[in-house]
């Protein structure tokens, strides 16, 4: 597969993509001939940054080609070493160890020869980020196309050292060996003063799946013992030369506007920048605690505006839905009413998600810093290309003046697709002329980064007397598109996404809109299940036609063992899932609930996952348990509330995410398919997780829960809602 033909279409509930910038600075011409020296300059309109993955599908992204050269993406060293390149990040799904494997077992040579170079703009090619569960379904097959090509170089080195046809030669363990005479040769003397300068084929034989030697095994995490002994360096971590430490005035609420400005004390202070530049003020100086005391000599006024709280919200969603929806969020298959006249029993329900925060570990970091002209940034971010050109938009410099990294990054769930923190650090340094580190505190995470976004589910559905499904009418307002269609057989469908105004700052979230759908989705089968008085898996299995979602559902349920009965008062189970990003999930749960407290404990869970061939069996396990593990929270106790344009739980003791006591047995069930391409797996394992608990907390106690978070203060302060049954 040629990794330059690959689209992707962003779905639309990525708004942070056409975002505008967190900040607009003035940036006055005055200051461009100060900073740059005096010539002529252009000025240019910013233009739009967006850019689609690996390569650009549609008008008005930014148009960027995967170079054809092996050398763009592997090196071979003297010493027999390979060093291979990405522009993909690691952020703890593990990449750099699978795709080192991926490459390793190309090559043949052994796992520890290669290293990863990742994410580094001047280094790695065009990659339009670490998103959509796209790592190993895009880069793995280039990076072995890339490895075959560099692999047929050396035997045909070889060949032409021997004076023998390249046919009959062997590759293994870093060498390339002739049979016939058992001589070899190692890749580092066929490498030593050769460039492996050769465009790649437009398809390259690869080693298939049932042939891997490397791939396909428990490889341990490339530098885990750094990470647990904290000898790696994350970005809060970096320390530069001279480098100084940067703070940011928030506005008091969204949307509010500066209208008074009065910063002579911070500017009287000793050691320290102050700028304001636009819309952002900012300090910098030798230690966080005087950048944050300049801050709070500025006195300033603002302009509030009015806004929704999140005890409207719901309401609000759909009020402000926009009336007309494009082609791409409407799908009609057959006519819904003619299935629900044919329908022996009718069911409506309207599900909800509230806004939820990523949570990450590692707050939104950056270090810039500026050098004759040019700006160097390390940051964590998914889409560090997307942060160079934003950084080249913004201070008018070509995009060739401007390099990221990203250090392996502490977790992001698809929130950190934006430069904000590097916006701000790149200002600063460039006002200080010294490097500016820039570490945004926990409340300015749980504030200002964006938000998953809230959605009101509504379903209509119909079925036979038998069971089998006839109608499936489903409206999703502002959480997205993702997992919207249904792979249940369904005759009737009307499937529509409604865009509406936003009161947050929203985007991509592990998952993007998957998780809500499938919880109202797999809900509302459930419902049906219990309607028509058949066993929820059964009901389930009737209406599905395709063998990849039936086999998890089948290895679920058997490991999970989905037969047996209750056996003590409060105890419940449940069944949910379906695919997505080309991977199958199914998720068991048991509940238990104190009747008398309300208290819900989850106690086990299992989940069977397909993505086709497993590339690291014990990465993938672990990236399994990991979303059932952040699952939880969204499914049990996180939401964002807010009043009067304020976020009024921004810290962990308000804003509960799932803690070691809240974790059940989990076990993964991994279904490998070597017939078939591997797909991702950071973000589909997550979206069972709570239909299956709100299912069985229904079994256990007979109560229908149909927003998320279910119980954020227990079973007996929850909301059931009714729904419209006939």
């Amino acid at each position: 597969m040629s990794g330059s033909s690959i689209k992707f279409q962003p779905e639309p509930e990525r708004y942070e993509f056409t975002a505008a910038p967190m900040h607009r600075f003035e940036l006055p011409r005055r200051d461009f001939f100060k900073f740059l020296g005096a010539g002529i300059a252009v000025f240019a309109v910013a233009r739009d940054t967006l850019a689609a993955q690996e390569t650009a599908p549609t008008q008005g992204f930014h148009q960027e080609e995967l170079p054809k050269d092996i050398t763009a993406w592997l090196h071979i060293g003297e010493d027999g070493n390979v060093t291979a390149f990405t522009g993909k990040v690691e952020i703890g799904q593990n990449i750099r160890t699978s795709l080192a494997q991926t490459v390793a077992d190309e090559l043949h040579l052994p796992f520890e020869s290669v290293t990863m170079v990742t994410a580094d703009t001047a280094l790695t090619p065009f990659d339009f980020g670490t998103v959509g569960s796209r790592s190993m379904p895009t880069m793995s097959p280039q990076l072995r196309r890339a490895a075959a090509a560099a692999r047929d170089l050396l035997v045909g080195a070889a060949a032409k050292e021997w004076n023998v046809a390249a046919e009959g030669l062997t590759t293994a363990d870093g060498k390339v060996t002739d049979p016939a005479t058992g001589r070899s040769l190692r890749y580092a003397d066929l490498a030593r003063g050769k460039t492996l300068a050769q465009n790649l084929p437009a398809e390259d034989p690869v080693t298939p799946p049932d042939q891997w030697t490397i791939a396909g095994k428990s490889i341990p995490k490339k530098d885990a013992r750094a990470f647990v002994t904290g000898k790696h360096q994350y970005t809060p971590d970096l320390r530069r030369p001279g480098q100084l430490y940067g703070k940011v005035l928030r506005p008091p609420s969204f949307g509010a506007t500066l209208t008074s400005y009065d910063a002579k004390a911070a500017l009287a202070m000793s050691g320290v920048i102050v700028v304001r530049d636009g819309d952002f003020i900012g300090a910098a100086a030798g230690n966080e605690r005087d950048a944050s005391r300049a801050l709070e000599t500025i006195q300033t006024e603002w302009k509030e505006v009015s806004h929704t709280s999140s005890k409207e919200l719901f309401s609000y969603l759909k009020k402000n839905a926009t009336v007309k929806s494009d082609d791409r969020s409407r799908k009609t298959t057959g006519s819904v009413e003619d299935g629900f006249a044919a329908a022996a029993h009718r069911l409506d329900a309207t599900y909800t998600v509230a806004f939820i925060a990523h949570a990450p570990l590692e707050p939104r970091a950056a270090v810039a810093e500026w050098s004759d002209g040019k700006l160097t940034v390390w940051t964590g971010s998914q889409r560090p290309f997307a942060v160079r050109d934003e950084l080249a938009s913004v201070f008018h410099v070509s995009e060739s003046d401007v390099r990221v990294i990203v250090p392996d990054t502490g977790s992001a769930y698809g929130g950190k697709h934006t430069g904000d923190a590097a916006l701000e650090a790149a200002r600063l340094a460039r006002a200080a002329g010294r490097p500016v580190q820039v570490v945004w505190t926990r409340e300015e995470e749980f504030t200002w980064a964006y938000f998953r976004p809230a959605g009101v589910m509504e379903i209509k559905s119909g079925i036979a007397a038998d069971g089998a499904l006839t109608a499936w009418e489903f409206h999703n307002y502002n959480s997205g598109m993702s997992a919207i269609d249904t792979p249940y057989v369904v005759p009737n469908q009307h499937i529509q996404f409604h865009s509406t105004q936003c009161p947050l700052r929203s985007g991509s979230y592990r998952g993007l809109a998957a998780t809500a759908n499938f919880f109202a989705r797999e809900s509302h089968m459930d419902e049906l299940a219990h309607a028509a008085q058949i066993d929820p898996l059964e009901f389930r299995l009737k209406n599905l036609s395709d063998s990849r979602l039936r086999a998890v559902f089948d290895a679920a349920a058997k490991s999970f063992g989905w037969s047996h009965k209750k056996t003590q008062e409060g105890q419940g189970f449940g069944i949910a899932g379906g695919l997505e990003k080309g991977g199958y999930v199914a998720t068991c749960a048991e509940v238990s609930v104190d009747h008398t407290s309300g208290a819900v404990r989850v106690v086990r869970m299992t989940t069977a996952f397909e993505c086709g061939a497993i590339v690291n069996p014990d990465g993938l396990r672990n990236q399994v348990i990991g979303a059932n593990i952040q699952g939880l929270g969204g499914a049990l106790f996180e939401f964002i509330e807010f009043e009067n344009g304020r976020i009024t739980n921004p810290r962990f003791s308000r804003y509960r995410v799932p803690r070691f006591r809240d974790v059940p047995e989990i076990e993964a069930v991994l279904l490998d398919r070597k017939d078939l391409p591997s797909a991702g797996a950071g973000e589909t394992p997550i979206m069972a997780v709570a239909p299956a608990i709100g299912n069985a907390i229904f079994q256990a106690t007979g109560t229908r829960l149909r927003g998320l978070p279910m119980v954020p203060n227990g079973l007996n302060t929850a909301q059931s809602g009714v729904p419209s049954t006939s």
